[in-house]
């Protein structure tokens, strides 16, 4: 039921040739994206409470597209396999995937189901609420990502995040896997259960925050040792590498050995983006060569920027960026 967008690929637009080109990296990613629609205010209503006085602003989203994006902008040459609905939403995010250099050959106009939307409401100190309808990214199936097999297959990554079905997720990294494309799966947000650990065999690296490494290992993340333990029961499982994010306590990650990363300094004003940022930076770096640790440390550096703009896509820093603050 998905129809193509009739748009030109990034291929087409008139910086072809330029920067896009000279990226190293050649990532694929598959997931969701979003119309975000924020309130900004003092501070978050509870249960039954209305506050008034907020500012609303509309801007793109979508975890899929917000890691593609980001990865482009940390340097990579980034294709997306997305659903979108065929609608202004969805003809506004394709332009916005174009602007940013991202391959839209895989994204698709869906006619029987709306562009997703999250409504998100963030407070003084950059904490947030989120709630999202879907819409067509909960038809993203495997056919859409069949067909882009042959550009899965060419790529140095395939990051996946868990905003569409997780049947389309398996047969992803199923795919990836026979072709010998390694994964990159950022479990977020947390599954309702465990994932199979038979998928998580089939995963390079993991990406996952406190929350979602407890639901996935059994181990709440409260203190450093709860944190080794669930990186390691997930190594059990399978996947080659770990990493958890801890927010403005850094990361600790576990590959050939454990390490962590301290978080950068920064005046945190919105916290949406930090980890597409990371995950976009990390994927990049890593499809470039860097050094494990080397790559969670410049993926770190990306979130923390990102901590420091309101939005998700807007926030994602630049390449240079990056590099400047991470050498810091």
């Amino acid at each position: 039921n998905a129809l193509e967008v009739e748009v030109a690929s990034v291929a087409d637009c008139p910086f072809a040739g330029k920067d896009l080109f000279m990226a190293r990296a050649n990532i694929v990613v598959a997931g969701s994206a979003n119309t975000d629609m924020f309130i900004l205010m003092d501070a978050l209503p509870s249960a039954g409470e209305t506050h008034i006085g907020g500012e609303f602003q509309t801007k793109p989203g979508g975890k899929g597209a917000n890691q593609a994006v980001a990865a482009a902008r940390a340097g990579s040459a980034v294709c997306l396999i997305a659903n979108l609905g065929d609608d202004l939403f969805g003809k506004n995010t394709v332009e916005t995937l174009v602007k940013e250099r991202v391959s839209i050959d895989f994204v698709s106009l869906d006619r029987h189901a709306p562009t997703g939307v999250a409504m998100i409401m963030v407070d003084a100190a950059g904490q947030n609420m989120i709630a999202v309808a879907p819409g067509a990214n909960s038809m993203l199936t495997p056919k859409h990502i069949e067909k882009a097999q042959p550009r899965i297959k060419d790529a140095d990554f395939l990051l996946l995040q868990m905003e569409i079905p997780l049947d389309t997720v398996s047969y992803a990294i199923e795919l990836a896997h026979d072709e010998r494309t390694p994964v990159v799966l950022n479990a977020a947000p947390a599954p309702r259960s465990a994932l199979p650990s038979d998928l998580i065999a089939k995963v390079d690296t993991l990406i996952v925050n406190e929350f979602e490494a407890a639901v996935l290992s059994g181990t709440r993340v409260d203190s450093p040792a709860d944190g080794e333990r669930a990186a390691q029961t997930l190594r059990n499982m399978g996947a080659k590498r770990v990493v958890i994010t801890l927010g403005s306590r850094g990361a600790l990650a576990l590959g050939d050995k454990l390490f962590s990363v301290s978080a950068k300094t920064v005046e945190a004003v919105d916290t949406v983006g930090a980890g597409d940022a990371f995950c976009g930076a990390l994927v990049t770096a890593l499809g470039e060569g860097f050094e494990f640790a080397d790559a969670v440390s410049f993926a770190n550096a990306a979130a923390a920027l990102a901590c420091t703009r309101v939005g998700a896509q807007a926030s994602l820093p630049a390449r240079t960026d990056i590099e400047s603050f991470w050498k810091q």
